[in-house]
């Protein structure tokens, strides 16, 4: 089939990255802004591969009980595919379907990658959630054209499009936004911090953060990135970078960190353990490990990013044993893992009653980061993940080598997008023989 050609399909499901399925004549088609069961036509885009193609829905035939009228009126189908902005691929369907659809996706993928069923639900927020999932973000990245003109990419496309609002961000941000008027550079980022006021960063290629990171913009950021602002979160501030990493979502930071609370809590938390902190960040998690803790609490968090591993050792003073290092986590695990090993071959067990919490980027944590902190024999991993294929794909690795998944949480932080936080927290039983195995091998 040609590219351009519209045929007409039924929609059954969906996929990882808020697209959806659909089959034609035995082969999956996959479609955006659609929903399960509807009937839709769709003009394809990409009929290069065998097993799969990929078009775009230009019309709704038959329409699910579930679509409502988009909550991003430029982003609606009734406009053209290439003028329709990216960031709210799921703000076409209600809200309770949407978190029904991510619990899904969640299922699915650990059914597909960990072999395993989870029962979950994708809870809200917080009480405070908009009824519609709006006004959330506190953090909005905007694009320059070459005629200075800012404004959002086209859903999969480089293409800047021109929008009249921004329903996601709140209400102060979405008006910034809309006042910037031309700018020079490539990128402007907008935060809102907790003390109300918008600070707005103009960015060139070479300072563009990574995706998904956890700490500071890269080396040549402007240097308005570079603005320290105070975000709050459990009663306590937290020092970061106007262009570091903060949770967008609003609720984001109280609502994950009284998850982390929760599940330090129910699982035992020792706070004179040497308990890990990894892709640390400015120390959100080792600050609620020192409030369950005491002031004794001996934890460690370990970050890429010096400018956040500097805020973390400031925003961690109150707890003593508290050390904030800037290493990358692999390199971290592989000396801690070789200490560990000893130069006699017997295992150290420094790490016993250890909580090791880590909070990696969107690609998640990876085999070798796993089976690191595995051969650390933690009692306890608290994971909090972004993506749910990332987090299946590692939690495949924790129970090859002996930890059992006894806590899921899902959380919209992410509303009318297919994004959704998980909180997984891992035990060791059954780990000492595999721990004990892979020293024998080192």
């Amino acid at each position: 089939m040609d590219t351009a050609e519209t045929i007409d399909l039924e929609i059954t499901g969906v996929a990882h990255g808020g697209i959806f399925v659909a089959r034609h004549e035995g082969r999956v088609i996959f479609v955006p802004d659609a929903i399960p069961g509807e009937r839709v036509r769709a003009r394809i885009t990409d009929a290069s591969r065998p097993a799969f193609w990929r078009a775009e829905a230009v019309e709704v035939l038959e329409a699910a009980e579930t679509r409502r009228p988009h909550i991003w009126p430029e982003a609606d189908i009734d406009r053209a595919p290439h003028e329709r902005p990216g960031g709210a691929d799921f703000g076409h369907i209600r809200l309770d379907a949407q978190r029904e659809l991510k619990a899904r996706v969640l299922r699915e993928a650990f059914e597909r990658f960990a072999h395993r069923p989870v029962d979950v639900v994708v809870e809200a927020a917080g009480a405070d959630e908009t009824p519609d999932g709006t006004g959330w973000r506190t953090r909005l990245s905007l694009h320059v054209g070459p005629d200075g003109a800012v404004g959002p990419y086209a859903a999969r496309s480089h293409d800047i499009v021109p929008v009249t609002s921004h329903p996601l961000a709140a209400p102060a941000l979405a008006e910034a936004a809309l006042a910037l008027g031309t700018r020079r550079g490539d990128r402007v980022d907008l935060v809102l911090p907790a003390d109300g006021q918008v600070r707005v960063i103009e960015r060139t290629d070479a300072s563009r953060p990574r995706r998904g990171a956890r700490g500071g913009p890269r080396r040549g950021a402007d240097t308005a990135g570079h603005e320290v602002i105070v975000e709050t979160a459990r009663g306590r501030s937290f020092r970061v970078d106007a262009g570091g990493f903060w949770q967008v979502h609003r609720l984001a930071a109280q609502t994950l960190a009284d998850a982390v609370a929760k599940a330090l809590v129910s699982t035992g938390f020792d706070p004179d353990a040497a308990n890990l902190d990894l892709y640390g960040g400015v120390g959100l998690f080792a600050a609620v490990m020192g409030e369950v803790g005491g002031s004794s609490t001996r934890v460690t968090t370990v970050e890429s990013a010096s400018r956040a591993t500097h805020h973390a050792a400031r925003n961690l003073r109150d707890w003593g044993n508290a050390e904030a290092i800037t290493a990358r986590v692999d390199r971290f695990l592989a000396a801690e893992v070789a200490e560990a090993s000893g130069a006699s071959g017997s295992f150290s067990d420094a790490y016993r009653e250890a909580t090791v919490l880590l909070d990696p980027p969107r690609a998640g944590a990876g085999a070798g980061v796993v089976q690191a902190i595995a051969a650390l024999a933690p009692r306890t991993v608290i994971y909090v993940a972004c993506d749910p294929v990332a987090l299946a794909r590692d939690t495949a690795t924790f129970q090859a080598e002996g930890y059992e998944l006894r806590d899921l949480r899902a959380l919209d932080l992410f509303p009318n997008s297919h994004h959704v936080e998980a909180i997984a927290v891992f035990d060791r039983d059954g780990a000492r023989a595999a721990t004990d195995s892979a020293a024998s091998r080192r």
